[in-house]
């Protein structure tokens, strides 16, 4: 009737509109973000960068030096991508606009992964240097964490492609087992 307040529109009680499903979802774009920062080729080459210098590392006498030792590394390695990638475009038409510190940045932000790759397996090393880990453990988790992330992309991998769970499992494997090949390729040349 005119003049009365209307009724209040009912809720929807469908399957999946609730908070768990926002939820799941919200979770599925973090898991895209971190994994597509880490499928990028600088972040999967640190990784296997990053893994092999732990493996040389084994001759430091503490974890605290090995992270120094992976730090150092790693940003002189970052700086040489930047370098290489600034002189390489500089003299390009499409940079010929574009003003040098605008390249660097833009070169320091493409091969980013790189050094975000070290920060799972720094965080290991850390804690030992801490005291909060064993050194031992510290290590061979920092070591060992290079394989599982490569494992894990392996797996998103197979996810995005849509592949049943034998196919995902199969490709975790293939891809961590030819990384720890490539670690220890890296790790006999250093």
């Amino acid at each position: 009737m005119a003049g009365e307040p209307a009724d209040p529109p009912e809720k929807s009680v469908t399957p999946g509109s609730g908070w768990l499903d926002r939820a799941a979802q919200s979770s599925v774009r973090s898991v895209e973000a971190v994994a597509g920062v880490y499928a990028t080729e600088y972040a999967i080459y640190g990784t296997v960068l990053v893994s092999a210098l732990i493996a040389v590392g084994w001759n430091y006498d503490t974890d605290l030096e090995v992270f120094f030792f992976t730090l150092g590394t790693v940003g002189v390695f970052w700086l040489a991508h930047i370098y290489s990638a600034v002189v390489a475009v500089h003299g390009s038409p499409d940079a010929a606009h574009r003003k040098l510190w605008v390249l660097v940045l833009d070169s320091a932000r493409h091969s980013i992964g790189m050094v975000l790759a070290m920060l799972v397996p720094a965080a290991f090393l850390l804690l030992s240097a801490a005291g909060v880990l064993d050194e031992y453990v510290g290590y061979y988790i920092a070591l060992w964490a290079g394989v599982l992330t490569l494992a894990a992309l392996g797996f998103w991998n197979s996810v995005k492609r849509r592949r049943g769970w034998p196919r995902r499992i199969l490709n975790a494997a293939i891809t961590a087992s030819l990384g720890v090949g490539i670690i220890w390729l890296s790790a006999i040349v250093h």
